[in-house]
């Protein structure tokens, strides 16, 4: 971005601005102190810690602007503040305020499972016809959205924003802050359902998404779910499906995986191979939604499959990785829930391997009541045979240790407490070989990352 502070202040609301402001210049939006930029405008939000106790160290930081809430007192006087209600309330204004401005198209991504992978692939594709920009790493909520906003350079074309969501009606404000031209739905799964009770309200929330879509916007979604379809019928606007079934619009066939690469084929181009440099089905249903959007943005088919086999993966999401003691870790440290976590066990143990395949598994959270039956039911994806080692983290899967012992000798199954890392750390290194294979996956509140970075020391 690049706009004048006064700009920005008229923007927002404030209209009695000192004229040296014109003078200034905004070239980014930081709310993280640390990462502020020169000509950046630091947004002091409420966290943890006030945000206002780390103005001084943006702006010594490069910032040359901040917003300031209204209800603190002590104003900065030695350089701009913007004296606002809510700066997290202002930072959204701005944010709609520039998009209108560039009037970009809006591509919004949500899902269960898949969301920054499919806004990855989709970026990768629409890049090639397109000047693009995406969110950046998760950055999908009511701060995240607003950031990628204002991270578009003038010459913008299509900005694709994943979309996150853990209560009832996030997605339909961050759907009417976008107005969205396309929306995309990978999949309904269980994440969150703490909060929601049921898979059925889960599909209600992400329904918000289509809330903002414009009128001759597109909506597409996984066909194959039911519980979409059915809500679809509440859709007005024009509506496209991918999936593995005929009945599909768009749909994958003759799936084929090796260890490092998914290849497959599509209805709409028979007898060509696509490859995607991901392990799993599941990842070609969100190839396949990338490639709906980009035919939907008339992207020249032939360009497709380069794109697709070359995007580059968002960190730590199925990216394989290469242990100190020289063995192959396929890491999907980021997040989990039992729809992801049954899928990538499915194609771990389908890799092929001179050694052992072991996988290490952390609890999958914000399943509630649930949550025991759910860790259980990764037991009909173990298999002693497939996967020799089983190394289960936190609480939660206390559960699924009890039913594995029933499959598993007890010397192949090993639980640990989230505060035991570096005994699994220690455990690992003295089992693993330059043969094995080990899958890590959890949700994010379970830290594995650190086994991830344990394994990776020498």
């Amino acid at each position: 971005m690049k706009m004048q502070l006064t700009e920005i202040a008229n923007a927002i609301g404030i209209e009695d601005v000192p004229e040296t402001w014109a003078a200034i210049t905004i070239a980014n939006v930081e709310f993280d102190s640390r990462k502020a930029r020169p000509n950046s405008l630091f947004i002091p939000l409420q966290g943890q810690r006030d945000g206002h106790e780390f103005v001084d160290t943006a702006i010594k930081n490069g910032s040359v602007a901040t917003l300031w809430a209204k209800d603190h007192e002590d104003v900065p006087s030695d350089y701009p503040a913007l004296v606002v209600d809510d700066p997290l309330t202002a930072l959204q204004k701005l944010a709609v305020y520039y998009l209108k401005k560039i009037n970009p198209k809006v591509v919004a991504i949500t899902g269960s499972n898949g969301k920054t992978t499919t806004k990855d692939m989709t970026a990768s594709l629409l890049e090639t016809e397109y000047n693009v920009v995406k969110t950046e790493a998760n950055f999908n909520n009511g701060i995240g959205v607003p950031i990628t906003l204002l991270n578009m350079n003038a010459n913008t074309e299509v900005v694709v924003v994943e979309m996150g969501m853990d209560h009832p009606g996030q997605l339909d404000f961050l759907s009417k802050m976008v107005q969205p031209d396309t929306v995309v739905i990978t999949m309904i799964g269980e994440a969150h359902i703490e909060f929601f009770g049921t898979r059925d309200k889960i599909a209600d929330a992400k329904l918000e998404i289509t809330d903002g879509l414009k009128e001759d916007g597109l909506f597409i979604y996984n066909g194959d779910e039911p519980l979409l379809r059915e809500r679809s019928k509440q859709v007005e606007q024009q509506q496209y499906t991918f999936g593995e079934s005929a009945a599909d619009d768009l749909f994958a066939s003759n799936i084929q995986w090796a260890k490092d690469h998914t290849d497959f084929e599509i209805n709409l181009v028979p007898g060509k191979t696509y490859r995607i440099p991901m392990i799993g089905k599941y990842n070609v249903m969100n190839a396949l939604a990338a490639i709906a959007v980009a035919k939907a943005y008339h992207v020249d088919p032939s360009k497709i499959g380069d794109a697709l086999s070359n995007f580059q993966i968002t960190h730590n999401r199925t990216e394989w990785v290469q242990g100190s003691a020289g063995e192959a870790i396929l890491s999907d440290v980021y997040n989990s829930n039992p729809t992801a976590a049954k899928e990538v066990l499915d194609s771990f143990s389908r890799t092929e391997t001179s050694g052992s395949r072991m996988a290490v598994l952390g609890d999958m959270l914000e399943l509630g009541e649930q949550s025991d039956a759910m860790h259980i039911s990764l037991s009909d994806h173990l298999d002693p045979k497939l996967i020799s080692q089983v190394y289960l983290v936190g609480n939660h899967m206390k559960a699924l240790e009890n039913v594995l012992k029933a499959k598993y000798p007890n010397e192949q199954i090993h639980w640990y407490s989230v505060e035991q890392e570096d005994q699994l750390i220690a455990d690992l290194h003295a089992k693993l070989t330059n043969k094995d294979e080990i899958l890590i996956k959890g949700s994010h509140g379970i830290h594995l990352e650190k086994v991830l970075a344990g394994l990776r020391d020498s």
